[in-house]
């Protein structure tokens, strides 16, 4: 039910400019005021999000760790997987956030007949995983070229790199078929894995089905529905510059395309999405396990008074020895 939903909102967000462009030319509302929006409630959702969790205060040591600490000189540390320094914990990040080593080290785990537990690899997910997200920050890089002019020479290279099978007229741009393939894998995992189907929302699949329209109508353009780039240059020139002004020739299609990544973008600060930003401030990774080095004290800990043993014995001495118990003092 989560994906029927989801998919129908997805669809819903197809139909709107369908209909807004074909029937009602809200071309303006649609190629202008929209992008406006999602930019400025990005920005908006992004700065209030990190400012949030910037005054969250971390007076404790808390990092996730799975490897040995530091301790005795004759014992080896794991300085990637349990990190005391901020090289370390430097290190450990760019792992993580370019190569998803925590995910790659990631193991599943079943119930059998026997009873038997067993243990598996999910290095599927970890390359699924690797290829959406690397496949996004491609496509997302490619798009620059629309906003920019004249085009930077290392925006070509990329395209050139991309493009680099030489498939058909227009070349096939690897990065954005393989965005869509892994993208339908990480949906069709959550369809027919029974334990992650179990735990999906809603937002869970809205956007996977927001990426996956994304990568479709994109394309759709650029192999079957030939659309005037030249007219959507000068759209997102003006978008950028503040000289909004809407051109002849630009299709449906476009606007469909427009539509649904101004949705994903005013999205993404309150959804699952903002882990992109999360991670990087996240004190179980971006803390150093320095607790064996470092006194970690709780600054906002009020004073309580309290009564030591000896205060407690000077107290009771009399009564204790009458009762026989042992004290320190005579």
């Amino acid at each position: 039910m989560n994906a029927i939903l989801s998919l129908i909102a997805v669809i819903g967000l197809v139909l709107i400019p369908l209909i807004g462009v074909k029937g009602a030319n809200l071309h303006f509302l649609f190629g202008i005021v929209v992008p406006y929006i999602a930019i400025i409630v990005f920005l908006i959702g992004v700065i209030s999000r990190v400012m949030k969790w910037g005054r969250v205060p971390v007076p404790f040591c808390i990092p996730t760790t799975c490897g040995q600490q530091q301790s005795l000189p004759w014992i080896k540390q794991s300085k990637l997987d349990n990190p005391s320094t901020t090289s370390g914990v430097v290190g450990r990040m760019l792992l993580e956030v370019l190569l998803f080593r925590s995910l790659f080290s990631n193991t599943k785990f079943e119930l059998r007949e026997g009873p038997k537990l067993s243990y598996g690899s999910t290095k599927w997910l970890w390359l699924g995983g690797l290829a959406f997200h690397w496949s996004f920050f491609i496509v997302l890089v490619r798009h620059i070229r629309l906003f920019t002019e004249p085009v930077p020479a290392f925006l070509k290279n990329v395209e050139a790199l991309d493009g680099f099978l030489q498939v058909g007229i227009p070349g096939v741009l690897i990065s954005g078929v393989v965005l869509l393939l892994a993208v339908t894998y990480l949906f069709l995992r959550r369809v027919f894995v029974p334990q992650v189907r179990y735990i999906s929302l809603a937002a869970d699949y809205f956007p996977l089905f927001l990426i996956m329209s994304i990568a479709i109508t994109g394309i759709l353009m650029r192999y079957f529905l030939r659309v005037d780039l030249v007219s959507i240059k000068t759209l997102t020139m003006g978008l950028v510059t503040f000289n909004t002004k809407i051109p002849e020739g630009i299709s449906v299609i476009f606007y469909i395309h427009l539509l649904l990544v101004s949705t994903l973008i005013a999205y993404i600060p309150y959804s699952k999405i903002m882990h992109l930003g999360g991670v990087l401030l996240s004190p179980t990774r971006n803390l150093p396990n320095n607790s064996r080095m470092v006194r970690h004290v709780n600054p906002w800990n009020y004073p309580v008074e309290v009564h030591t043993y000896q205060e407690y014995e000077d107290e009771f001495r009399d009564k204790m020895k009458n009762a026989g118990l042992p004290v320190e003092k005579e």
